[in-house]
């Protein structure tokens, strides 16, 4: 083979190998951008939920964020101080309360999307004292108001559980002779607080959050007759800048995963 066809051999070969390895058209700083941005923007969605919920949403929150594209964050408290805040304009997109009373005030006020509203579970109201408490009521009616210093219950003007405490009290003809030794706390928790620290003799505390702790015991399960059904509704909010989102987790906690994790909780709907 003669130097001028090695040489147009060469050439040819080269330009294909430099055609294979060329690089691809970089990308512009804008189209960069873009994609960046579509593959975090995470929606935010400010959900204010009654305390008594707090252990089964932080779970539910760790399995509905891998799923879908937002970030749950959890405001909690007592259902009424959290429906004060809402009414106030506290920016929320999902409100879950531990009665119905707050749910019908916000709706009554115009400030949910009343399609959205559903049921989401129910507890119980139980009574409890510290693990080593020499105190061992069998039933609500054998609280003796003589033989207690100090009792716990969630203010009945902002707690859920208090309210349903009172009801379940005056119903058994209970509450007057107990009321100069009540403790009012701003939210169960806080009753749950007072006694596994011997502050107080007995608490009113719902199921699930007397199964959060060690250090008590439930003396006795109220009866349903003896006060309101507690209820645990939710709905998203009118002012929401997230509808669609908020509608899919207040769809969420209606699934059976959800209830799974609620009931583990000690919710019953």
């Amino acid at each position: 083979m003669n130097t001028f066809k090695l040489i147009s051999i060469f050439l040819i070969l080269t330009v294909i190998i430099s055609a294979c390895s060329s690089p691809k058209p970089k990308e512009s700083n804008s189209q960069k951008a873009d994609q960046k941005q579509h593959k975090t923007e995470i929606v935010k969605l400010n959900i204010s939920a009654a305390i008594s919920l707090t252990d089964a949403l932080e779970d539910i929150k760790t399995i509905y964020e891998k799923d879908n594209d937002v970030k749950l964050s959890y405001i909690f408290g007592g259902s009424g101080k959290l429906a004060q805040q809402i009414q106030q304009g506290a920016p929320v997109d999902v409100f879950l309360s531990a009665n119905q009373d707050w749910m019908d005030l916000l709706e009554k006020e115009d400030l949910l999307i009343n399609e959205t509203r559903a049921n989401i579970t129910g507890n119980k109201i139980v009574l409890i004292a510290g693990k080593d408490s020499s105190i061992n009521y069998k039933t609500f009616e054998e609280l003796n108001a003589s033989e207690l210093q100090q009792v716990a219950v969630g203010n009945p003007e902002s707690v859920p559980a208090g309210q349903y405490t009172e009801q379940l009290l005056k119903t058994l003809n209970k509450w007057a002779e107990l009321e100069p030794k009540i403790v009012f706390a701003q939210d169960v928790r806080q009753v749950l607080t007072y006694v596994e620290t011997g502050n107080v003799d007995v608490g009113f505390v719902y199921e699930s959050d007397a199964l959060t702790s060690k250090k008590i015991k439930i003396l006795a399960t109220a009866n349903s007759n003896l006060h309101d059904p507690v209820i645990y509704p939710t709905a998203v909010l009118k002012d929401s800048k997230h509808e669609k989102e908020a509608a899919s987790f207040v769809k969420f906690m209606a699934s059976k995963e959800a209830q799974n994790i609620l009931e583990k909780h000690g919710f019953r709907k």
